[in-house]
């Protein structure tokens, strides 16, 4: 009786052995093996000191707490919201009702103030910077986020903030951000910023939206002012390039005119110191020929003559005056 119950509690003993080799066995196999997905990347850890990084796919570490492993996303792009927060999106976006002024209302460099909305995209590059270097990364992420903002914002009037600056001041901040987190070597890469609604603060928003459609109106008369000047000053300026064109040839027409006239002058004149009667008989002659057409009536007046005699109009054929 006492063999069989020593003999049973031997083989009790047996088991109890072989299930904790068991178990054993087990845990070495599920702590010694881990799997890295394909958007991540694996920071191998031993005894809470870096080792080594793992590409993904399946790994070997060493088990019982010896070696830890941490596997970031590394291609996940996150999202910050600054002066909202957005509930859920979609189609009909649900935002937080609470009130986030403490982070959107800035200071601008005229000295107003502007209520600036805006995201940034980040994501990281350096898991083992990510995980080492900064203690909490979305809270520094926000502060350097919204210093790097107030500072380009503040070197800004509102009218630039609104409008005409709203890309550069997007880029501005892009680099001032990135910078800061180089130095900080915290692993993290900004995707983009982006300011979403910029608008002037709830009780000066009607004056200001008044002043808004006063400057468009400018613009818009300036506009059209352009578009006038554009239409008559090119016209009016072809229209005296014709006139100065026109003179210019007139210029040329009567200087060719006078050139002429000088020359047949000339040519006369030769012609008379050589010839003086000839010439003198040929201009009275040729004079006459031009002064007579011109004349309606020619009466020839004879001191002998009793009568009146009618000089016939030779150049009008079948009349007589």
């Amino acid at each position: 009786m006492v063999k069989q119950f020593f003999d049973s509690e031997s083989n009790f003993s047996k088991y109890i052995l072989l299930g904790i080799g068991a178990a054993l066995i087990i845990g070495i196999i599920n702590g010694s093996f881990y799997t890295v997905n394909t958007d991540e990347r694996a920071v191998v850890t031993r005894f809470g000191k870096f080792s080594r990084t793992a590409e993904p796919g399946l790994h070997f570490k060493l088990p019982f707490g010896i070696e830890s492993v941490s596997t970031p996303k590394v291609t996940t792009v996150f999202k910050e919201e600054f002066g909202f927060r957005t509930l859920k999106a979609g189609v009909e976006s649900q935002y937080d009702r609470r009130d986030y002024s403490s982070e959107s209302l800035m200071l601008c460099g005229d000295l107003s103030v502007a209520d600036v909305q805006w995201i940034v995209q980040y994501r990281i590059i350096d898991p083992q910077k990510y995980l080492f270097n900064i203690r909490d990364h979305r809270k520094m992420l926000r502060d350097v986020a919204e210093s790097v903002v107030r500072r380009e914002v503040g070197d800004s009037s509102v009218d630039e903030v609104l409008t005409e600056r709203r890309m550069e001041i997007n880029e501005l901040v892009e680099d001032g951000m990135q910078k800061i987190l180089d130095d900080y070597e915290s692993g993290l890469f900004v995707v983009t910023v982006k300011m979403q609604d910029v608008n002037p603060p709830d009780p000066v928003k009607h004056a200001f939206n008044e002043v808004n459609a006063a400057q468009q109106e400018k613009e818009r008369l300036i506009n059209s002012a352009k578009k006038e000047y554009n239409e008559i000053i090119p016209k009016k300026r072809g229209e005296a390039q014709k006139m100065v064109q026109q003179a210019e040839a007139y210029a040329v027409k009567r200087v060719n005119e006078a050139e002429g006239d000088a020359g047949r002058f000339r040519e006369i004149y030769n012609n008379y110191k050589n010839s003086k009667e000839v010439t003198r008989t040929r201009m009275y002659l040729e004079a006459i020929n031009e002064a007579f057409p011109e004349i309606g009536q020619i009466n020839i007046m004879d001191k002998e003559v009793e009568s009146l005699l009618p000089h016939m109009n030779i150049n009008k054929k079948g009349e007589s005056k």
